[in-house]
């Protein structure tokens, strides 16, 4: 079963939920008595028990795999989401004082931009259709879902045309469209109107 849980109203604050993963972040997944949370945790587990080609066994593309995903996690996305795009959409996660909020926000864009100009040039770059290479892999469908969170406060990616074309990728693949359904409808068009400091 899925159930969403809506980080606006603080959901993942209230006591049902701490009792469930005590860190108060989502996701987790419950596999019968086997509870865990972390998405990149949680996406290893689930291809390591279906056998999925997107995290082959061969020790050399896992490990490209695993680099890139730890590179999303922990270099990318600290600035990016929560430098960036938290501030501005959370009010749980907004600065008090206005001047702290503003240079958070800065910050954020600006560490963001140099994240991105990585990614753009050097991870992916003008041949690889995906993270990794010419295949999908979980690095894919882990760091997807990052990029577009900046869809929320109107980040197009204009000046990323790898990056870009990437999502594009991404986009197209089977599931995507029903996997990130709520996404669009409970954050990103809500947002639409807003204005955001952006990439």
């Amino acid at each position: 079963d899925y159930q969403l849980v809506d980080l606006f109203t603080g959901a993942h604050f209230q006591p049902e939920y701490v009792a469930i993963n005590p860190s108060r972040q989502v996701p987790v997944l419950d596999d019968g008595d086997f509870r865990l949370t972390e998405s990149s945790a949680i996406l290893k587990y689930l291809a390591e028990t279906t056998g999925s080609a997107a995290y082959p066994a061969d020790p050399r593309k896992r490990a490209r795999i695993n680099e890139r995903m730890d590179w999303l996690n922990t270099g990318f996305y600290r600035d990016f989401g929560y430098g960036l795009i938290y501030p501005q959409i959370f009010p749980y996660m907004r600065r008090p004082d206005d001047k702290v909020q503003a240079a958070t926000v800065t910050w954020g864009r600006d560490k963001a931009r140099d994240w991105l100009k990585v990614l753009e040039q050097d991870l992916i770059g003008p041949k690889n259709a995906y993270l990794c290479g010419n295949e999908v892999t979980l690095a894919d469908y882990f760091g997807a879902p990052m990029l577009v969170l900046g869809e929320i406060i109107h980040c197009d990616y204009a000046d990323y045309p790898n990056i870009r074309r990437w999502l594009g990728n991404m986009k197209t693949r089977p599931n995507w469209p029903k996997v990130h359904e709520a996404f669009y409808k409970y954050l990103v068009e809500p947002a639409k109107d807003q204005r955001f400091e952006v990439v």
